[in-house]
């Protein structure tokens, strides 16, 4: 005789395991997203062509594991209220410069990071936007906190 019990186990055992597997799926990542659409920014005369991560998968998963990225190329973290913004490299290959930016696209602080690393880095003030770009790349192209950038992200033209 079957009770009421043992006939909803096999269904009970499913929906546990999918449950299971689906949240696991979710924080397992073990290869680069696709790339994201893009914006133009612009750095005084220079074109920053920067992938757009506006959802938070899309912020938790970022640059991790990409091998390469181009000159100019980077990647734009746009969130929905100013915070302080921290962020680490855990899993991440490429070592990076950040840009965090307030909502007019002023540069409030830079910082280097390194590949496969948990520091964090995080913002001076509370900000909306997060740019990353190749190690070195503000620097190289004389770009400070106080720098203002253009582009759609903050209502200024490119």
């Amino acid at each position: 005789m079957m009770t009421r019990l043992s006939r909803k186990w096999p269904l009970w055992l499913a929906t546990t395991a999918l449950a299971w597997l689906s949240a696991n799926a979710a924080v397992a990542q073990d290869a680069a997203q696709p790339p994201l659409p893009t914006v133009t920014l612009g750095a005084s005369f220079i074109n920053i062509k920067a992938e757009v991560a506006s959802r938070p998968r899309e912020h938790q998963i970022g640059l991790m594991f990409r091998t390469s990225m181009g000159t100019n190329d980077g990647m734009i973290f746009v969130f929905d209220q100013p915070a302080k913004q921290c962020f680490w490299m855990k899993n991440t290959l490429l070592p990076l410069q950040v840009a965090f930016i307030d909502d007019d696209g002023t540069i409030v602080n830079l910082d280097e990071m390194k590949p496969k690393t948990t520091e964090p880095h995080c913002s001076d003030k509370p900000v909306r936007y997060v740019l990353e770009m190749n190690t070195g790349w503000f620097t190289r192209h004389a770009i400070k906190p106080g720098t203002k950038l253009t582009g759609a992200p903050f209502g200024t033209p490119r």
